[in-house]
């Protein structure tokens, strides 16, 4: 099964050289699955289209041109699922699963709103395209290639609540519910990518080890508390289990929140992250005021404030540390609540399922991340803030374009330029090899230019830096300068 992000073409680089390493671009038919729910996922770092730079919306370029609407055609690095969902291949609420036909280079893919998704467009050519086959019988069945993941909650979620109404003994409720849901989610709900089901059951068991060990200090300082001498079987299984179920189910069920990362960067770019985390801060707020009151009636308050006092100097500590950059992951923030919720009232059996839930989805998930990455780490695809190389006035004459560059910024050994979203050169000056030529092959499309410093890493190969904003080649054959900025 395909995630809701894959593509054939994974992102700027990754692909080489006139995307050498992701051919082939035709002749080629390849049998995908999808999950549901990919219509409302989005790409989180901003991303060049031509001329045009689009965030936090669905990556489709393309799609039915005109009336016919039998044969749409996307971009390669469209995310193939979402494709399938704005070209009615599958539904988004159950998945399914399609056939793909890649096409070779296509030109001049349109913006078409479709099944609520509205595609990207770009008015030149790209090597790589693909459609679905509308006809192919591999997804005539819907029973059989709609996702079985709500199937298969349903089987789980019955399991933990008959042994949940019918065990009393915290330790056996919590071991078996811990390990029910941490598989759940490692194997069904939310497994982290894998090229086969061998390697994610291995990903799963490997994480488990770990986890359970963690588990094991979760029950004993905080969840025994809780659970210990509870008669309260019903309190229990709907806001223990219930919330529990919530939490690691946190990629269905806070996918509305606007927060994908609790980053300074992204809080800043994601629309309505601001507001989102205000509230969610005035809450959490409003609910450590109800536990410490609790702390205080049962004599714990002081014990409890040294502990947060302790977690609040060691997370400024590790905040200090230069070079890295602190990023609080949700099994973390579970972890860091989780002591705030032994207590044994019905507003703690809630807030401390949910966190347990949280943490199992965070570990079963992403495995154990680090609390402190590097700023590169924490961009993933985004942009590093590199130097940016000057736009060189190019001679053009008729259809040949070409770029002369007679320096390089100290600390970079070479240009990269991406034509159409496409790299076409690299050049480094070692070789001497400072000069790109181009030729158009349809003159009645403007073509669009990016250029990045390069060098070479510490143990050999290029590493290409941020690229500058388009400059664009017009069919009539001026040349336009780039704003400033990355692209």
């Amino acid at each position: 099964m395909l995630s809701c992000i894959s593509r054939l073409w994974p992102n700027t680089t990754y692909c080489g050289l006139d995307g050498e390493n992701c051919r082939p671009f035709d002749k080629t038919q390849v049998a995908f699955r999808c999950p549901s729910g990919c219509k409302a996922v989005n790409i989180l770092n901003p991303r060049t289209i031509g001329a045009e730079e689009i965030n936090y919306r669905s990556l489709v370029v393309g799609g039915p041109a005109g009336l016919d609407t039998a044969n749409p055609v996307y971009r390669g690095d469209s995310f193939i699922c979402g494709a399938a969902i704005h070209a009615g291949v599958i539904e988004d609420r159950r998945g399914g699963c399609g056939n793909l036909s890649l096409l070779g280079e296509r030109r001049n893919f349109p913006s078409v709103e479709r099944n609520g998704i509205q595609s990207v467009a770009f008015n030149s050519s790209f090597p790589l395209s693909f459609t679905f086959k509308q006809e192919s019988s591999i997804h005539s069945s819907p029973s059989q290639c709609s996702d079985p993941r709500w199937r298969l909650l349903g089987v789980s979620v019955v399991f933990t609540f008959v042994l949940s109404m019918t065990t009393t003994s915290p330790a056996l409720f919590f071991g078996t519910i811990f390990t029910g849901i941490f598989f759940h989610v490692a194997l069904v709900s939310d497994p982290p990518d894998s090229p086969d089901f061998e390697s994610l059951v291995s990903a799963a068991t490997g994480r488990f080890l770990p986890a359970a060990f963690v588990g094991a200090a979760i029950y004993l300082f905080c969840v025994r508390r809780t659970l210990e001498n509870l008669n309260a079987q019903v309190e229990k299984t709907i806001l223990w289990l219930g919330a529990c179920w919530l939490g690691a189910l946190s990629n269905a069920t806070f996918d509305l929140i606007p927060i994908q990362r609790l980053t300074p960067h992204d809080i800043k770019q994601q629309p309505g992250a601001i507001p989102a985390l205000g509230f969610i801060v005035v809450l959490l707020f409003a609910i450590a005021l109800i536990q410490a009151w609790a702390f205080r009636i049962e004599g714990r308050l002081p014990q409890y404030l040294g502990l947060y006092a302790a977690m609040g100097i060691g997370i400024l500590l590790l905040s200090a540390i230069p070079g890295l950059k602190l990023r609080i992951h949700h099994y973390i923030l579970a972890l860091l609540l989780l002591p705030g919720t032994s207590l044994q009232t019905r507003p703690s059996l809630l807030y401390q399922g949910l966190l347990v839930g949280l943490f199992i989805n965070g570990i079963a998930r992403w495995d154990f991340a680090s609390i402190l990455q590097t700023p590169a780490a924490l961009l993933e695809d985004g942009l590093v803030g590199s130097l940016l190389p000057e736009v060189v006035t190019p001679a053009i004459v008729a259809n040949n374009i070409t770029f002369a560059w007679d320096t390089i910024a100290e600390g970079f050994q070479g240009i990269s330029v991406m034509v159409n979203d496409v790299e076409r050169y690299r050049g480094f000056k070692d070789r001497g090899d400072l000069e790109f030529s181009w030729h158009r092959s349809h003159d009645t499309e403007p073509e669009y230019f990016r250029f990045a410093y390069t060098k070479y890493g510490r143990l050999g190969g290029p590493w290409v830096a941020d690229y500058t904003k388009t400059s664009i080649w017009q069919e009539d054959g001026r040349w336009v300068q780039p704003p400033n900025g990355t692209g």
